[in-house]
């Protein structure tokens, strides 16, 4: 591999194992990572990112491992009182991680991008890989369901993704754009990797802003690896709502369905070695399909998936 370094397109706990594995085998310096704000939302009165703040916690090795996202060693003294007060009690909000949310709020309100402002939380818990916010504007997912349009965290959280999806409303309906940083990440990049994230709700915002899909068709089509790891394996979503929206959009889940989406921009879609079967309908789609064991369970396994799709350029 030659060039400039990696950028590196993630949602929250999937994305956050394979963007740890990264950076432990490239320079800090070599690795940018954009993120999904389309969760964002505020709540009690702060502003809450939650992919950013599990990059966060996953790359300063703070993560709670046992259930993927939230701080380790966590206590729920903030809540129980809330509770107590007859106040919201449904997004949980530990005591450590209440830090990160007011120190954000603070700083947003006296005037810091959101760029900004991660760049110094992430740098202050001592990483040194840039974690990007898309923008820096408001953006929300909102999901269509049978039920009607649900904001992002109701949906997920409050309501446990249980409602059937019938489609998305992205950035709010509003255009939005990348932010500086993310065009610059961009802009010369040795390789692009899409990881392995829920492709409607934490790649789609990502894709979705403007000029960025253009941007990755351009990579491509100039020979940069734009490389995908598929968040489907044998048929389902390691964890979340990923499979379960396939099916309520009317598309079985598979690692075809997965290279359908992303057809136009990437040039490899990375397959579990339980999808080996199916090579040749995702080559059928001019894209190739490297097959490796995928799924991470412990960080050897990130590390060792990082270095297989680092070797593709």
């Amino acid at each position: 591999m030659s060039g400039g370094g990696i950028t590196y397109l993630s949602g929250g706990v999937g994305g956050a194992k394979l963007a740890l594995g990264l950076a432990r085998v490239l320079p800090p310096e070599d690795l940018a990572i954009i993120a999904n704000t389309g969760d964002d939302f505020d709540h009690l009165g702060l502003r809450i990112c939650p992919d950013i703040d599990t990059l966060v916690y996953t790359l300063s090795e703070r993560a709670n491992l046992a259930q993927g996202w939230g701080r380790q060693d966590e206590s729920d003294g903030f809540m129980t009182a809330m509770r107590e007060l007859g106040g919201p009690d449904w997004f949980f909000l530990g005591d450590r991680d209440l830090a990160m949310h007011v120190e954000r709020t603070r700083r947003m309100r006296s005037g810091e991008r959101l760029t900004e402002v991660t760049a110094a939380l992430a740098g202050a818990l001592g990483i040194g890989p840039r974690i990007l916010p898309m923008t820096d504007t408001v953006a929300p997912t909102i999901i269509e369901t049978v039920d009607g349009p649900v904001a992002f965290q109701d949906y997920f959280v409050r309501l446990r993704a249980a409602p059937a999806v019938t489609g998305f409303t992205l950035h709010g309906g509003a255009p939005q754009t990348p932010t500086a940083e993310v065009f610059a990440a961009l802009e010369e990049p040795a390789m692009v990797i899409i990881g392995p994230s829920n492709p409607f709700i934490s790649i789609d915002p990502i894709l979705h802003l403007g000029g960025l899909r253009d941007r990755l068709r351009t990579l491509r089509d100039g020979g940069i690896p734009v490389v995908a790891v598929s968040p489907i394996v044998g048929g389902d979503a390691i964890k979340g709502p990923t499979a379960k929206m396939f099916r309520e959009l009317g598309t079985d889940p598979s690692v075809t369905a997965v290279a359908e989406r992303y057809s136009d921009i990437v040039s490899h879609l990375v397959l579990d070695t339980a999808d080996a079967g199916a090579v040749g309908t995702v080559t059928a789609l001019g894209i190739q399909a490297p097959v490796t064991p995928t799924v991470m369970r412990s960080v050897e396994d990130r590390i060792a998936l990082a270095r297989q799709v680092l070797a593709l350029g």
